[in-house]
């Protein structure tokens, strides 16, 4: 059970408030294998790995690591509700979607996590690779990747307590994020690479995300080719 501290508590609130589809049936939720707190690669090897990755191959991801690098993206590591990222405030702007091609037991379409009870819940059905490659500035090798992490921000979380400096606080926190990303992939012996040239329009309408959410990075992950 997690009991938040009293200042966390009401960011709490004003976070599920602030979520789409905060109450979802339970039969559509997706629940995930739980991740591992203890791997078999050093922090300094994973440093020592990581690069950006663009060739792919056709290969698979299973639900297990589809589970340990969302964990690493956002995942809670504290009964205060604290995350594998800094946030500034503990005001945790940013929401993670999963965009699914080919992942072992798990339908292709889109998903957005949830960090509190680890889990998916289904936002859209299909395979939206190719969409999404089309709004990267037609990246193509993004349709290769088994798995796009997508990184979304609601400014109104930070900006509402630090005012428009906010909006730097969360750029910060989304790099923090993608970097665990990006180790967690390299421990993994898989690869990865922020994409931050899109239109941002275009991966709204996509992910179908609210007024209040905007798109700030794609991370398509995959084997190396």
């Amino acid at each position: 059970m997690i009991i938040p501290r009293p200042a966390r508590a009401v960011a709490a609130l004003a976070v599920l408030a602030a979520c789409p589809s905060a109450a979802v049936a339970q039969d559509t939720v997706v629940t995930l294998p739980e991740p591992s707190h203890d791997g078999n690669v050093s922090l300094e090897r994973a440093l020592h790995r990581r690069e950006s990755v663009r060739d792919f191959t056709a290969r698979s991801l299973s639900q297990e690591q589809v589970s340990q690098l969302l964990w690493a993206a956002q995942g809670i590591t504290r009964l205060d509700g604290g995350r594998t990222v800094p946030s500034a405030g503990g005001l945790y702007p940013l929401e993670l979607y999963l965009v699914v091609g080919d992942v072992d037991g798990l339908e292709s379409g889109l998903y957005r996590y949830r960090p509190g009870s680890h889990d998916l819940v289904p936002v859209g059905a299909g395979d939206h690779r190719s969409q999404l490659a089309a709004a990267a500035l037609r990246q193509s090798w993004m349709r290769e990747a088994p798995v796009t992490l997508v990184f979304a921000a609601v400014y109104a979380r930070t900006t509402g307590k630090y005012g428009e400096r906010g909006r730097k606080y969360v750029h910060m926190e989304v790099g923090h994020a993608a970097q665990n990303v990006y180790l967690e992939a390299a421990a993994m012996g898989l690869g990865t690479t922020f994409v931050g040239a899109f239109h941002d329009n275009q991966v709204k309408g996509i992910l179908g995300l609210p007024a209040s959410e905007h798109p700030l990075g794609l991370m398509p992950v995959g084997w190396p080719e």
